[in-house]
């Protein structure tokens, strides 16, 4: 998809705009795991989440390649349309992001105050984006896909930053939405020539990837209702599941309450705020603990977008009052 020049270059496109993020080594939640735990802290990007880097990569090339665009048009549960919506303002291209009704309240204020123009459409991710290829089609704007291998070299950079920092890692866990993620750590560790196993990690209530990867082929699901809206996706793509299949190890499949448990470990360890899919990396490795045990485990906090009532029920009332604690123990 690309090699590691073009991979260096996208980081250069990158560090433009943002500071590389932080790999700490977390004792408590080490000491949890009983393994060596280093969290990859995309949670502290301009918009909270991994894809800001995609973002970047992909309107920068777009911008190159077609300077006098129009517009683009894309669809998103947030971090992606964030993404978006920050590039397109840094080189100045109108955006319009379609979102499900009852979407995050907070993703959807932030989009709007990036400069997306945001429209709601639909029950889930995949009907916001039938309707915004319709759009683009109708409009004449440019549709920028969940996955593309720009948006995949962009986020392959926090992989970068993270394998040069820390090139000895074991096991490295990943969430998976569409793909981009964890296809982007795949990727960087080959050009890097590194051993680290790849861990994928889906919600059992969006398994789409989990059981297109153990069918060896495109599984789509009927729906995708878990709370962790980043890994809620029903229809895989072919090009990044072909990445997967070839590159990780396996995929874990994590409970909403898996992932509730997650956060607030992150909390009470690190005094970091994770969202759904940002925890999921840590809601696997709990769950593997016995597998893991004495390794150097990588997690990729991929996000801290958590709307506020979800921060409440998933931690607020259960941290105040010492169940979470116990619930990951």
């Amino acid at each position: 998809m690309f090699d590691l020049p073009q991979l260096e270059r996208a980081q250069e496109v990158v560090a433009a705009a943002m500071p590389p993020t932080p790999a700490h080594a977390w004792p408590l939640l080490s000491e949890r795991l009983g393994a060596t735990a280093i969290v990859k802290h995309e949670n502290h990007t301009p918009i909270g989440a991994f894809k800001v880097r995609g973002g970047l990569v992909y309107v920068d090339s777009l911008k190159r390649e077609r300077p006098h665009v129009a517009g683009l048009i894309s669809a998103t549960r947030g971090n992606h349309g964030q993404s978006l919506a920050f590039a397109s303002r840094r080189y100045g291209i109108p955006v319009t992001i379609y979102v499900p009704h009852g979407n995050s309240t907070e993703k959807n204020r932030a989009m709007r105050a990036f400069g997306a123009n945001l429209v709601e459409h639909g029950e889930d991710f995949q009907s916001a984006r039938e309707e915004a290829e319709r759009r683009a089609r109708l409009d004449g704007l440019e549709m920028v896909p969940s996955f593309h291998p720009d948006l995949v070299m962009g986020v392959a950079t926090y992989a970068l930053e993270l394998f040069r920092e820390v090139g000895d890692l074991d096991i490295l866990y990943v969430p998976i939405g569409q793909g981009s993620g964890i296809c982007g750590c795949i990727l960087a560790r080959d050009l890097l020539g590194l051993r680290t196993e790849i861990v994928g990690v889906q919600s059992t209530e969006a398994p789409s990837y989990a059981l297109s990867f153990a069918a060896g082929t495109v599984v789509k699901t009927n729906s995708s209702n878990t709370l962790a809206d980043g890994m809620a996706t029903r229809v895989p793509d072919a090009d990044a599941l072909a990445i997967i299949r070839k590159g990780a190890s396996r995929i874990v499949q994590v409970t909403d309450d898996d992932v509730a448990a997650a956060i607030r470990a992150y909390w009470t360890d690190t005094h970091n705020l994770a969202e759904g899919a940002g925890a999921a990396a840590l809601a696997a490795a709990l769950q593997e603990r016995a597998k893991i045990r004495g390794r150097r485990v990588g997690l990729i906090l991929s996000g801290g977008n958590i709307d506020f009532d979800l921060f409440q029920r998933w931690v607020g009332t259960d941290a105040a009052s010492g169940r979470g604690e116990r619930a990951v123990a």
